[in-house]
């Protein structure tokens, strides 16, 4: 897919304040919080909690970099951040039935509830911030 499509400043704005979120993200995963995310891998991953932790901070830094600077595969990296928000969800599930606190936040069955809402919210940003979606439907007409 070919970057066609143009972008508003307001777009612009949201994806590069998505692509520090990422990048913040992808960082604490690594440090700080490297605990904390293990809270979001389900008991039923077969691989050690703290290599998935780490695989996903690789990504998330990665995602958000090629989102922040790589602007000739905006799309392409909207699309698979988008990709990345769907494959980490079942994570968010697991931490909620599981009933696991996480981030000081995290600590109550509603507090988790309540997040899972959010994770389309980041799917649609995503997309809409990178002209993603945009630029899938003027490849369908």
């Amino acid at each position: 897919m070919t970057n066609h499509t143009k972008t508003t400043t307001t777009q612009n704005i949201f994806r590069i304040f998505l692509a520090i979120f990422m990048m913040f993200a992808g960082f604490s995963h690594l440090t700080f919080n490297r605990v904390e995310f293990q809270a979001q891998v389900p008991n039923w991953m077969s691989i050690s909690k703290d290599i998935v932790g780490i695989l996903s901070g690789i990504v998330e830094l990665i995602l958000g970099l090629g989102l922040a600077t790589w602007a000739k595969y905006r799309i392409e990296f909207g699309w698979a951040l988008a990709l990345f928000f769907v494959l980490v969800f079942p994570g968010n599930i697991a931490q909620y039935l599981d009933g696991k606190d996480a981030f000081g936040a995290l600590n109550s069955d509603k507090a988790r509830f309540i997040r899972l809402f959010f994770q389309p919210v980041l799917i649609a940003w995503a997309l809409w911030s990178a002209g993603s979606w945009k630029a899938w439907k003027i490849q369908k007409k």
